[in-house]
């Protein structure tokens, strides 16, 4: 059974005018509802996460100042990261969910696992959050995983933007492995080729920075190429995407051209690979993603990847793309493809 995670309080964090706000989730549930999709999951009961878990990957001091900013009224990080009054019952609420669906797959109790939680998290870092995340989600489950027993964990992240805060957390750490493919340049600018790791984490990051413009063909050939290799190498115990949809064609934030059929063919290949190397452990946590309908679209697509379904409405296409911007970005995916090769001794898919 699929599981999932989600609350309403998720879609109170936040204002109206900002991109990341409570339609987006309102937007992915009725989708699922009216598709029948949402009475089929497993939903799991979970409670907030405690300072104690959270403390795991982010500095006490940190948590408390975002405590603090909600008890009193809200108030900005930056320029793009605003807390208000449910924003720290949120967050904690969304980490305690990831970790809930993280217990619940890894014991077996369900195949895998979608977390529908906001805010999302892979740009907070330990001491700071940022580019709208505050605590970072998919980091607080895999040290839950951590925790549990399981000795390897991967994190694919295929939103848009680099997942800086989750780079930044297992930086140094040899039992995790991380992956990012992510439009360059764009915010918040890291993510480059040549960021590695370092100690016991020499390896174990993997970018994949590309021009904007970068399609279903280019995602698909990275995953092939490198991820799975990567993925077969590391041998992990439990797989976490990091699902931002905001590569889709039509988001309003950045601009690459991903379909919601290449986001369902990116998660049929990371399935496939869970399946050989971690018995199908596998737990999805929302990122970004911004145009409500292909947000919808892309959610439902993965459920249905993740069910061993077929595609139910076929996205539109995005519009044909300039010959040299093609070459330009295919040129960029083979010098990555050929340093992580060559970097990770990793064999072709």
């Amino acid at each position: 059974m699929i599981g999932c995670i989600y609350n309403p309080l998720f879609e109170e964090h936040g204002v109206p005018q900002h991109p990341e706000n409570g339609t987006r989730l309102a937007a992915i549930t009725d989708r699922l509802k009216q598709t029948g999709l949402w009475q089929e999951l497993g939903h799991i009961e979970f409670a907030p996460a405690t300072v104690e878990q959270v403390g795991w990957v982010h500095e006490y001091d940190y948590i408390e100042y975002i405590s603090f900013l909600s008890e009193h009224g809200g108030g900005a990080l930056d320029f793009d990261t605003q807390a208000t009054e449910e924003t720290y019952p949120a967050a904690m609420l969304a980490a305690g969910g990831c970790i809930a669906a993280t217990e619940a797959v890894s014991s077996g109790e369900l195949d895998s696992a979608i977390c529908l939680v906001r805010p999302p998290g892979h740009h907070a870092l330990p001491n700071n959050g940022m580019g709208f995340c505050f605590f970072n989600n998919v980091a607080i489950a895999a040290e839950a995983a951590l925790r549990a027993n399981l000795n390897r964990v991967a994190i694919l992240d295929f939103d848009a933007h680099h997942g800086n805060g989750t780079q930044d957390i297992f930086y140094s750490r040899g039992e995790v492995l991380y992956f990012s493919i992510h439009q360059s340049p764009a915010f918040p600018g890291t993510g480059t080729v040549d960021e590695v790791g370092l100690d016991a984490g020499m390896g174990q990051t993997i970018n994949v920075p590309l021009p904007q413009g970068a399609r279903d063909k280019h995602y698909l050939q990275a995953g092939q190429q490198i991820a799975i290799p990567a993925l077969n190498a590391f041998g992990p115990e439990i797989v976490f995407i990091s699902a931002g949809y905001d590569a889709h064609w039509q988001d309003p934030l950045v601009n690459m051209q991903m379909t919601a059929d290449g986001f369902y063919r990116l998660m049929q290949e990371t399935i496939t690979a869970a399946v050989d190397l971690c018995e199908g452990r596998l737990v999805v946590v929302l990122e970004g993603g911004y145009n409500l309908d292909a947000l919808a679209l892309s959610v439902e697509n993965t459920v249905l990847a993740l069910g061993g379904r077929e595609i139910r409405q076929h996205d539109e296409e995005p519009p044909p793309l300039h010959p040299d911007q093609d070459e330009r970005i295919t040129r960029y995916l083979d010098h990555a493809i050929e340093q992580h090769r060559q970097r990770l001794g990793l064999a072709e898919n």
